[in-house]
């Protein structure tokens, strides 16, 4: 059984940064691609970024260049370094293989941008 479990989150303020980390029970990513998602207040889930077997990585229009995705595999963890918050990053963030496997999904880590 794989569990991912999220965490990093917290309230900021516009501007600052944050780093998210995923853990994986098994060495799943290093198996999987992964991806980094997130669902804001009445918005779906949607992939903002993944990362390869290999390191190749992939961003959505609305954090590129403001956010990175990295992976260590001898520490079975996904990384999320988001720079230039702003009050519209506010959401649930999720990790998960890329595409997502449903029965993967953890509870997510709660990012608040606000002044």
């Amino acid at each position: 059984q794989v569990q991912l479990v999220e965490s990093g989150g917290g309230l900021v303020q516009p501007g600052e940064s944050l780093r998210l980390s995923c853990v994986a029970s098994v060495s799943t990513i290093t198996i999987y691609a992964m991806g980094w998602y997130r669902q804001g207040p009445g918005n779906k889930r949607v992939l903002l970024a993944s990362i390869t077997e290999s390191g190749i990585t992939h961003y959505a229009d609305s954090v590129e260049g403001r956010f990175t995705i990295s992976r260590d595999g001898a520490e079975n963890t996904a990384y999320l370094q988001m720079n230039n918050l702003n009050p519209e990053d506010t959401a649930v963030y999720y990790c998960n293989a890329a595409p997502p496997v449903e029965k993967y999904w953890g509870k997510g880590t709660f990012v608040t941008v606000s002044s």
